[in-house]
């Protein structure tokens, strides 16, 4: 008993050092649609507030970035298409994530 007892007690002083290594990669904000720029082209940055009072954060797009409508990946150009078709800006809710390593935006998406 005690020798198990032993093992599990060196297998988590093991483990344990292994949990410092955690890091922050990416941040996900949650903006208004009428706070978000979108960019013209695939290259670019995304401009967005994250308050009202907030002023505007540019961020670049990266070359891989992910435009989601209703849980369906789409072309930015369809992305703009639906979103100038959007009536009340102010309340619909729109998910930016910006990887913080490349210091670019991987992710933009929206339930309509």
């Amino acid at each position: 008993m005690k020798l198990k007892l032993l093992i599990a007690a060196a297998l988590l002083s093991l483990a344990l050092p292994a949990t410092a290594d955690f890091r922050q990669v990416a941040a996900a904000y949650e903006v208004a649609l009428s706070d978000l720029r979108l960019p013209r082209g695939d290259g670019g940055t995304i401009a967005f507030k994250e308050c009202a009072k907030c002023e505007y954060r540019r961020i670049r797009v990266g070359a891989d970035i992910s435009y989601r409508l209703n849980g369906k990946s789409v072309s930015l150009k369809e992305f703009r298409e639906a979103m100038a078709t959007v009536q009340d800006r102010k309340r619909e809710a729109v998910a930016v994530l910006h990887h913080l390593e490349r210091n670019q935006v991987i992710a933009v998406s929206v339930n309509l």
